[in-house]
């Protein structure tokens, strides 16, 4: 073991920095439900939009609609324009990483066979121009 390393974690200040990321109400997440409760709707937040699949949580969830929202970050997900990969503990981040993606497409092909609607947003998207895209989807176009 490497002096000063937190198992998963390469360096103490790398374990402190990814134990800060929030699960939810990140900033993405925020600006874009203000922009829908501004506007008059009313959503789940963390939300298991099935009851079998408690951990398959969504950031936004309109039930009656069976919308499922979620707010990909660029890092966890894989985001095709943004994302970085770890230059140290490869052999740990990188698998991770893969699984993250693998589980995202494994959510979306069980949601939408109990006939819900997936939208999955990059966090680098504009909040009104993802807010439009909730929307669309909410008005059926």
């Amino acid at each position: 073991m490497v002096l000063g390393r937190t198992g998963w974690a390469s360096t103490p200040g790398t374990a402190k920095s990814m134990r800060s990321n929030r699960r939810k109400d990140t900033k993405p997440e925020l600006a874009i439900r203000k922009i829908l409760h501004r506007r008059g709707f009313r959503y789940r937040v963390d939300f298991a939009p099935l009851a079998e699949h408690k951990r398959r949580r969504a950031d936004i969830v309109f039930t009656r609609q069976k919308i499922a929202v979620f707010i990909d970050g660029c890092f966890w997900h894989g985001c095709p324009e943004h994302a970085t990969y770890p230059k140290s503990n490869k052999d740990y981040w990188l698998p991770k990483l893969a699984r993250n993606i693998e589980r995202d497409r494994e959510t979306d092909t069980v949601l939408c066979e109990a006939g819900w609607n997936v939208i999955r947003i990059w966090e680098h998207v504009v909040p009104e121009k993802a807010a439009r895209l909730i929307l669309d989807a909410i008005a059926g176009d």
